[in-house]
């Protein structure tokens, strides 16, 4: 019996949430809203020393703290899931009988359906992309793998299909030296591991978050959800624009 059906959960159920779209942000809210004169103030402790955070506007505050909120979100499944791992592993390790471990595993499903299932369907698809970056990052496998471990090859890529048609990949590596929107990732949580507003739990992966960190300098790139929003509201203002002509058509 394999011992990663935590993961499989959570996928499966990424798999059916990843049909909610994100929703334009509004930014007038004051959750968002830097306004002018004003310092972004972060609180350091004396050993963990970041650089200070360089927006070219405004508007790239807003799309950096967007993004927190993402992740503030997605990352405490990817940490529980991390630490179901190692618990289940640990139990299956002392069970002998291939039938009770399999009576094991399917508590632990019935339990993950019933208590997390549902709240994770409620994601958005830029939550669900992020998470699955989270989970490889806690476990050190992606979510491709995990599946193909757990279940079978053809299982993974069935599910990674179905991923793929809502712009999803369950192959997506966490690669913050690499990848910019895995460094504002591995910044957040920096900060916020600095801050104390999340559990800090290391990655499996062992790169070096503050070499990281530091050779970008403070640099914050949100050109990515910028571009994804101005489509969007373009694409609003067409359908409204349909929805006008309609009508105004004389029937």
């Amino acid at each position: 019996m394999k011992k990663l059906l935590y993961i499989y959960i959570l996928l499966v159920a990424l798999t059916s949430m990843a049909q909610i779209k994100d929703t334009i942000p509004n930014f007038s809210e004051e959750y968002f809203l830097l306004k002018d004169g004003d310092s972004l103030m972060i609180k350091l402790k004396e050993v963990s020393v970041l650089p200070s955070h360089k927006f070219k506007s405004r508007t790239d505050a807003n799309y950096y703290f967007w993004l927190r909120r993402k992740v503030f979100k997605a990352y405490p499944y990817a940490t529980l899931a991390s630490k179901r791992l190692d618990s289940i592993k640990i139990r299956l390790s002392r069970i002998e009988s291939k039938s009770k471990k399999r009576k094991y595993v399917r508590r632990v499903q019935k339990y993950v359906e019933e208590e997390l299932t549902d709240q994770i369907k409620k994601m958005t698809r830029t939550e669900g992309r992020i998470l699955i970056k989270l989970i490889h990052r806690q476990t050190g496998k992606t979510t491709f793998d995990n599946i193909k471990e757990l279940r079978s090859g053809w299982k993974a890529f069935w599910y990674n299909t179905t991923a793929n048609v809502f712009s999803l990949s369950l192959k997506d590596e966490y690669q913050p030296s690499l990848v910019n929107e895995d460094y504002l990732i591995e910044d957040i949580l920096q900060r916020a591991f600095i801050e104390e507003k999340l559990e800090k739990q290391d990655s499996k992966l062992g790169f070096d978050s503050h070499r990281i960190l530091a050779n970008k300098k403070g640099e914050v790139n949100v050109e990515k959800y910028k571009q994804m929003f101005a489509k969007m509201r373009k694409k609003k203002d067409r359908k409204k624009q349909r929805n006008l002509k309609r009508i105004k058509k004389p029937s």
